[in-house]
This record gives C-alpha cells, structure tokens and sequence, in this order.
C-alpha cells in the first residue's frame, strides 16, 4: 500500500492528509489558537480532592481543570518536585491518601480537552523518540503490538537490554554522573514499530537521546513554580514524521517552503532515509486539490454516506456514542435478499473503517448491519471490518455480532473529532438537528398570551416572531387568533423580525 501526505500550512493552521492509494482516508487538522496537548509534562497543583470519584482536578494552567483519576496514578508519586520519587504508603492506596489540595504533582496529558470536559492526565509519564519510548522510574522493555514477527520480537528484546546495560556502563564510567541522582534513576523502554529491523546504533542513540532530554526536563522541574509546562511535545506534522512508517511513504509534499525546510532539518536527524521523498510543492493549484481533499472533507461532515453499490451509511454522532446504520438504499442485488444484505455489508465495512479514521471518531461505535442470518456471512463481514481496520493507528477493540445484530466498536479517542473542530451546534436548533414546526410556535403564543393576559393589565399585545410564523398566524390561524382576541378581551397585533429564528418570539405588552 502506497502512502502519500499532503501538507496544507497557513498562519492560521496546519492540515495534513493521508492518502492510500489516491483515497484520502486521514485529515488531521491542527489550530495555532487550539494547539494539541497531547505528551505535554506539566507541574500541577491539585485543586481538588474526589473521593467519591477516586480522582483529583489538577490545575495546570489552562482554561479548565484536567481530571486525573486514581488508576493513572504511579505507586511512586511525584508530589515534590525536589523528591520526585516520594513512595506512595500502599500500592493500592484511594485517592485521598495519594493527593491532598494545593500539593504539586507532575502529570502528562493523555487526552485533550474534549467538548466540556477537562484534558485527562496520567503520572505514568512517557518520553518518545523515533524508534523507542522511554518511561522514566521504571524497569520494564515492552514491544510493539505491531510487530508480530516472534523471532523480531525476541531480538528486539535482548538488543534493548544489551543497549541499556552498555548504556549504564558509560554512564558509570564517566566521572560527571557519579552522583546520587545517576545511581537511583531507572528507566523503562518501549520498542516502537519503527524500530523493526534496526540495529544497535540506532537504538542505543535514541536511549541516550532521551536520557539526556529528561534530565533536563528535571533541570527545567527544580526551577519551576507550579502550575506551569516543564516539556512541551513536538509540533503535530514533526510528531506524524517522527511516527511515520517510512516503507510505505512514497512522497510527502509541503506547499510551505519554511514548513519543508523544517521538516528536512528534522528528518535528516531522526529519519534521514525520508528526505528524498520530501518535497516543496509549489503550484498555484491549492495542494488539497490534488486529491479532492477539500470535496471528501465536506463529504466527511455529512450524515450519510453513499455507497458505491447504491446503498449508504448514515452516521449519528453523540455525546455518549456514535451510531452507524447501515442500508441497502438503491441497491436490489441480482441473485437474492441475503446475497443482496452480504454485498451490502461487505462493502460498508470497508467504508466504516475508512470514515472512523476521517472523521477522527472515537469512544463507543455501535454499528447497525443490515441483518444477516448465514451464520458465514456474519463472520466474513466481521472479518472484513476487523481486516480493514487493521490499518488505524489508533488502538481499535471490536466485539462479535450481538444477538441483536450490532457490533460494538471502540476507539481510542485523544483529540477531536473532524466534525468538533469544523463546526459548532446549530445556534438555531441548539444541536438537536431539527427545529419546531411554524404551526408548534403559534400554539406556543396562543398560550403564552393567555398567560401574560391573567397574570398583567395591558391596553394591547404586540407578537414579535419570524416571518414564517407571523405568515401562518395571519393566514392559516385568522380565527383562533380572533377568538383569542375576544376571549381576553384584547386586541392582538403582530410584526415580523427578520433576526428572529423560527422557534423565537415575544410577547410585548402594550
């Protein structure tokens, strides 16, 4: 599979879009005013204490609180930036008896700010690099789930233990880091899918490359005043490259020549083997129109989603969950109904696994197939959908068909989806997605005037609605209007105002 990346950089944003094999199936968007959080180590303060919730807010210097719950919280804490291994009393200790108000605690962002909602932390810190992660106070070397490859899997293993134990040994060696610090630090490595088939040098350079970054994160804590950053992640397109699989990247272009000489510098340390395959772009033709970018980012805001086959998606996104239904539409098949609901199938699980990666959707998917009752068919469609999401980088968990014919999909969820960063809530139909009926409206007046009538004294009444509103009172109601009238005893009139929504009104006494 052949991977190209378009990368669209103004002052304002930066987008990057995956495309495979000429489908854009990614499009990640980051705002200068609303910057990811993400791997960000800030030095907190705990505003308040939960019990209740076994979780703490912890102030570290944005707009809302971030929430830190009891499970993501070390048995070593750090609630003194000068002893930051302070021990936590017991390894299954509540929340009280690990955090108390105003104590300074060093936490990562594991999740940006979603909707309401604070950003989520974790103590469980962790450093990345292009072919490994460090996890400092720890001892463990993990595996990516990605290399399947046992053999790999086991010379991966002992090639970090051996780098690790050479890296202790120059490190002991040299007279400036014989000191206490050096002696109790302990790290812990995580083998990214990168590092397949690398060989020592590589690996050994990232470790002392992280070593080093850490301890000056622990230079930059000593002198911090909580709260406050103390170590600030790469820039979302450096942080893609520095991911990046570079065996299956065929181009990357930049429309931005300072955006590309940047990514250059950048790659030239970390991934030389991609910088023939970066390009400047510079073409009067926009870089997102290369693929139809912009048309499938607009596609990928709708509800419903065409099939190939005549049959479609329709996609509805909640606070809790979002719901996929699938139906066969147009498509009446050739042979009979239960190949017809297979094809159908088949092919809107490709599409589901295409539009969870665009439309960035996380949390709780639940999907409606179209019921099958070939017990086959039902396994070969959950195969397909497993098969093509198999392709996401974010961790993907999916359930068999329930009995009532749905499959529960989650999805590990960090940033907004693509729909929570494009758009807002209707100001109209405050993000219900309908509006009351013109004819609900005037029964609404109709009763509201009788309650301004019995409750105040008034010469007159003035209605002050939407034009359609108005419309429908003067032409389709004139005779409940009337015996309104002549039930209270007063006379009625009524403006139309062009700013006012379909579902606003007023009743002005006059």
């Amino acid at each position: 599979m052949s991977e190209e990346i378009l990368v669209n950089v103004t002052p304002q944003e930066t987008r990057v879009a995956v495309i495979e094999n000429g489908v854009l199936q990614e499009i990640i968007i980051e705002r200068q005013s609303k910057r990811g959080l993400v791997g960000n180590i800030y030095l907190g303060t705990v505003s308040r204490v939960l019990p209740g919730m076994q979780a703490a807010f912890i102030d570290i210097g944005l707009e809302r609180t971030a929430f830190l719950h009891v499970s993501d919280i070390l048995s070593t804490l750090n609630n003194n930036k000068k002893n930051l291994l302070q021990e936590a009393t017991e390894q299954d200790a509540t929340i009280d008896q690990l955090l108390q108000e105003n104590h300074e605690v060093l936490v990562q962002v594991t999740k940006d700010p979603l909707g309401s909602k604070g950003a989520r932390l974790t103590t469980h810190l962790s450093i990345p690099s292009r072919y490994i992660v460090m996890i400092p106070n720890e001892t463990s070397i993990g595996i990516s789930q990605r290399i399947e490859n046992s053999f790999e899997r086991e010379r991966l293993r002992s090639l970090i233990a051996s780098c690790r134990q050479s890296m202790e040994e120059c490190d002991n060696s040299d007279p400036a880091n014989q000191d206490v610090a050096d002696q109790t630090e302990r790290y812990g490595f995580i083998l990214r899918t990168a590092a397949e088939g690398m060989g020592d040098q590589e690996i050994l350079a990232d470790m002392r490359f992280l070593k080093h970054l850490w301890r000056s994160i622990k230079d930059t804590i000593q002198a911090a005043k909580a709260p406050c950053i103390v170590y600030e992640d790469l820039p979302m397109l450096l942080r893609m490259v520095r991911s990046l699989d570079d065996s299956s990247i065929e181009k990357i272009r930049i429309d931005s020549h300072e955006t590309y000489e940047r990514v250059v510098a950048f790659t030239s340390e970390f991934v030389p083997g991609l910088i023939p395959r970066i390009e400047h772009y510079p073409g009067e033709r926009p870089i997102m129109d290369l693929y139809a970018v912009e048309d499938e980012i607009q596609k990928a805001l709708e509800r419903k989603v065409n099939l190939k086959s005549g049959g479609h998606l329709v996609f509805d996104q909640t606070e809790a969950m979002t719901t996929v239904d699938v139906n066969t539409g147009t498509f009446v098949g050739h042979r009979n109904l239960e190949e017809t609901i297979f094809k159908t199938n088949l092919e809107a699980a490709q599409a589901i696994a295409r539009q969870l990666r665009l439309r960035n959707l996380g949390g709780i998917i639940i999907v409606d197939f179209i019921d099958m009752t070939d017990p086959e068919h039902q396994r070969q469609v959950l195969r397909a959908l497993e098969k093509s999401l198999s392709h996401d980088h974010s961790r993907v968990s999916i359930s068999e068909i329930t009995s009532l014919g749905l499959v529960q999909i989650t999805r590990k969820r960090t940033r907004e989806s693509l729909e929570h960063i494009l758009c807002e809530p209707c100001p109209i139909c405050q993000g219900r997605g309908s509006i009351k009926t013109a004819e609900t409206t005037c029964y609404e007046i109709f009763r509201e005037i009788l309650r301004e009538a019995r409750q105040f004294e008034a010469r007159k009444l003035l209605v002050v609605a939407s034009q359609p509103v108005v419309d429908m009172l003067l032409d389709e109601e004139p005779i409940g209007v009337a015996e309104l009238e002549e039930f209270i005893n007063i006379p009625i009139q009524f403006q139309a105002e062009p700013m006012y929504g379909p579902e606003q009104y007023d009743v002005v006494l006059l």
